[in-house]
This record gives C-alpha cells, sequence and structure tokens, in this order.
C-alpha cells in the first residue's frame, strides 16, 4: 500500500464486483489486517439475461458474496438500478442519438459508483474506499494523486479521471502495482473462486456486443438515429444509404462497402443531416481536438505546457501541446497525426504516469490546431529568451 492508506485495524469498504481483482484487492487488505467490508454494487433490474462475467451478474454477486466468506468479512449489496439508469443508460442512448460514441464505463466512474460507494463508506464509519482497479495512488506534491497502473497491458487509469478529486484522499488501489498474472496467482494462493474467472470485455448492459438492441428498445426503430440516411464520401459525393447513423462509429471499417482502391473507414457523422462519411485512413487522422466537461485530478496544466494525451482506451498516450484552455474547454495541437479521435470519447492527459484529467472530446481537428501551437512556442521562446 502507498504510504498515508489504511493502517490495521482501520475499516476499509471495497467494491466486489464479483471478478478476481476486486476479490484480490479484498484479500491483500484483509492479509494486511485492515478492518474491511465487501458491497457489490445492483446496476440493473434483473441481472439473469447478464452471461456470467465480473461484473452485473447475479452469478457475479453470488461470487463476491462467497468470497467474502472465505475472507470471514462482511457482504452487502447495494442498489444503485435508478442512479444508474439516469447517470449511464440514458447518457449511453443520447449520446449514439446525438452521433457520438460514448464511454459508459468512465460515466458510471464519475457519477453512479465513486459517488454511492462513498456515501456507503460514511454510513458504515469507513474513511477508505478500496476498488480493484489497475491505477496506483501516490503522494505528488503533498496531495494524494493518480497514478497510471504499473502494467501498461491492464492500466485503468484511462475510466477513472472523471471521478471527484476529493475522492482521492480515501481511495486505495491494492492491486495496481502488479500485473494480471500476478493478481490471478494471488488469488489461487489466498483459495479464491474468483482466480481463473474471465475477464469482461463488453459494456455490461450490452453482453451481446449488440449496442443497437439497446437504442432500439430506449429510442424506438423509427428514431433519426436509425433511419435510413445518405452514405457518402469524405469528397462529398454519395454513393448509397445506411441504415441509421447511430450503427456506426468513428474509425469503423467492418460494413461498409467494397470496390474502392484502398479500405475505408468511418471518418464523420453528421446527425443533422442524417450522413454517415466514409474515406481512407488519412481521411480519419487528427492532428488537433477539442474537449469540455473538463475534470481535473491534479493542477491543471498552462497554455504551452507539453502533455501526453489518450483518447482512446486502448490507445498509446502521444505528446501534445495545449493550445487553448478555460473552465469550459480545451484544445490541443498532437505532435502526430492519430486516427479515430471521436465525439463523446475520453481523452486523458498524463504527465509522465501521472494522471492530470481530462474531458470528454467534442471534436477532432485535422491541421489547425497544430499550426497555433508552434506559434505558442515561439511565442514561449521569445518570451523566455
Amino acid at each position: 500500500m502507498p504510504p498515508g492508506g489504511p493502517q490495521r485495524g482501520e475499516r476499509v469498504l471495497v467494491a466486489m464486483s464479483g471478478g478476481v481483482d476486486s476479490s484480490v484487492a479484498a484479500a491483500l487488505l484483509v492479509e494486511q489486517g485492515c478492518d474491511v467490508v465487501g458491497v457489490t454494487m445492483k446496476l440493473h433490474e434483473d441481472g439473469r439475461d447478464v452471461p456470467d462475467r465480473p461484473c452485473c451478474s447475479l452469478d457475479s454477486t453470488s461470487d463476491a458474496r462467497r468470497v467474502c466468506e472465505k475472507l470471514g468479512i462482511p457482504h452487502y449489496v447495494t442498489n444503485l438500478v435508478d442512479r444508474f439508469g439516469h447517470d449511464v443508460l440514458a447518457d449511453f442512448v443520447n449520446e449514439y442519438a446525438r452521433g457520438r460514441t460514448p464511454i459508459p464505463c468512465v460515466r458510471c466512474n464519475t457519477f453512479t459508483k465513486f459517488h454511492d460507494l462513498l456515501l456507503k463508506a460514511d454510513a458504515i464509519d469507513a474513511h477508505w474506499l478500496a476498488t480493484g482497479h489497475y491505477a496506483r495512488m501516490t503522494a505528488f506534491n503533498g496531495h494524494a494523486s493518480l497514478m497510471r497502473g504499473l502494467d501498461p497491458a491492464k492500466d485503468q487509469s484511462y475510466f477513472l479521471w472523471g471521478i471527484d478529486r476529493s475522492v482521492l484522499d480515501r481511495l486505495v488501489l491494492p492491486i495496481g502495482g502488479q500485473t494480471k498474472a500476478e493478481t490471478r496467482a494471488m488469488a489461487r494462493r489466498f483459495g479464491l473462486r474468483t482466480a481463473e474467472k474471465m475477464e469482461s470485455q463488453d459494456i455490461c448492459f450490452v453482453p451481446d456486443g449488440n449496442h443497437v438492441r439497446v437504442l432500439e428498445e430506449h429510442l424506438g426503430v423509427d428514431a433519426p438515429a436509425l433511419s435510413r440516411g445518405p452514405l457518402r464520401l469524405h469528397s462529398g459525393e454519395v454513393i448509397g444509404e445506411h441504415t441509421g447513423f447511430a450503427r456506426y462509429t468513428i474509425g469503423q471499417r467492418k460494413g461498409l462497402p467494397g470496390g474502392f482502391a484502398e479500405p475505408m473507414f468511418v471518418v464523420e457523422i453528421i446527425p443533422s443531416e442524417r450522413a454517415v462519411v466514409i474515406g481512407p485512413r488519412e481521411a480519419l487522422l487528427g492532428r488537433g481536438l477539442e474537449a469540455r466537461e473538463l475534470n481535473w485530478l491534479a493542477e491543471p496544466p498552462k497554455i504551452g505546457d507539453s502533455v501526453h494525451v489518450q483518447v482512446r482506451s486502448r490507445a498509446r498516450a502521444v505528446p501534445a501541446t495545449v493550445v487553448q484552455l478555460d473552465n469550459e474547454a480545451i484544445e490541443l495541437a498532437l505532435d502526430e497525426a492519430i486516427p479515430a479521435i471521436s465525439p463523446g470519447q475520453s481523452m486523458v492527459l498524463f504527465h509522465d504516469a501521472l494522471v492530470l484529467g481530462g474531458g470528454v472530446i467534442e471534436r477532432g481537428v485535422r491541421n489547425d490546431l497544430a499550426t497555433s501551437a508552434q506559434r505558442i512556442r515561439r511565442t514561449l521562446q521569445i518570451v523566455t529568451a
């Protein structure tokens, strides 16, 4: 545990999804001598239609309970169905209806999980809240700070940028300094039934991967986002029809017409025209972005600062320069062109391994912000010369 974490005998509330990661997080805290209480969040009215996975299903709730029994700690279930429906599911539907691509896991962490888990912790006099995320806590400039997980292949800090900064003073991340293989080995050592449990790959309320089914249930099959519209080339030429722009995401290649000299991708979605625009990979590349709904977990950067930005959960972070920044929005110029900068996705800023904060991408920019960054750098050089 990092300095400043829970001491022997202190009470810790552990979010128990029923997966191996949260199981081991709880076991390590028990081994440390903490007074551990497990809690599982009920996010759906009925989990029977959700296949067995590390969260949300009835089987997973049962697994969490049985892990707690093995560890000799109490286990509770907290009902967050209404909040999850409002904060996460409704936003998911609304964003697709606007031609954007949301990340429900970020919304869940930001508005549902941590908020309500801390209320639960307060109710049982637990100062500390622990989760099984692959991220780390550290002290930076005298403040509790969030860092990337030690294993780049499993780092989950990208999904945590939206939590309130005050949460960091109470957050414990016991497995963030290890690999998944090490976590499974620990689960075997502790004799936990979740040691070999599969990982969750899909959105919890889209277990079959078919997000359109969810949209049809909430929007109706005749909704504008699910109705036919023009399919056109990046050059403007209409080449056919699509069956609903909400069926597409920026960067998508599957399901597009062939017969072109090079592979084609979805490069833009225009809801006002019900249009899906496709083009070659070059048209998918962006050199800048604008993001809103900002949240800072450390001191915000300043205009002209160099940072690293990650725009998708599995993308690498790339160098960037802050071009504009105020309370509402940030504009970044990227040092290199990257594909599929998608409205609705998260952008997260890092300084080395330190998570500075993030926001929701409003738009990607092809070239003009890169020119702005060059101008800012020249100005800074003149001022500091």
